[in-house]
């Protein structure tokens, strides 16, 4: 997502509330044939992660906004953005070892990252395919 609050999708841009994002943050899109909801990938105070939800573009070059949106963007007077009254909340301290962010957030909410992967070595593979790694130099017999 851009500073201006407009989330590309499929060849169109959908816009997100400003006092709800900040340029560059990760947005996750569910689209359906009808319509695009942009979720957080992090909850708000109230568990919620729905951002705006769009009826779907025809074609491409399309921008669907709601103008609500845009309140708390940069009026043009300076460069700042207006957050409202809404105070910033400060980090609190995890403890160490336990993982944050985004992408985190995404993976623990992910069925797929309880399934066990099997691991093997990556020599498995070779022996499979008959090849071995460039670093390893066979012994050859030279011909006089």
């Amino acid at each position: 997502m851009g500073k201006h609050c407009l989330v590309a999708f499929d060849g169109n841009l959908y816009s997100v509330p400003a006092r709800r994002v900040r340029p560059r943050q990760l947005v996750e899109i569910r689209a359906t044939k009808s319509q695009v909801m942009l979720h957080a990938t992090l909850a708000d105070a109230g568990c919620n992660t729905l951002l705006a939800a769009h009826p779907r573009a025809i074609g491409r070059g399309a921008r669907v906004v709601d103008e609500s949106h845009w309140e708390g963007l940069p009026t043009g007077k300076n460069r700042r953005t207006i957050t409202g009254d809404i105070p910033v909340q400060p980090r609190r301290e995890l403890p160490r070892g336990e993982e944050t962010g985004p992408l985190q957030a995404l993976l623990n909410r992910a069925a797929a990252t309880r399934i066990e992967v099997g691991r093997r070595p990556l020599s498995v593979y070779d022996e499979l395919t008959g090849t071995r790694p460039f670093t390893t130099h066979r012994a050859t017999k030279e011909s006089s």
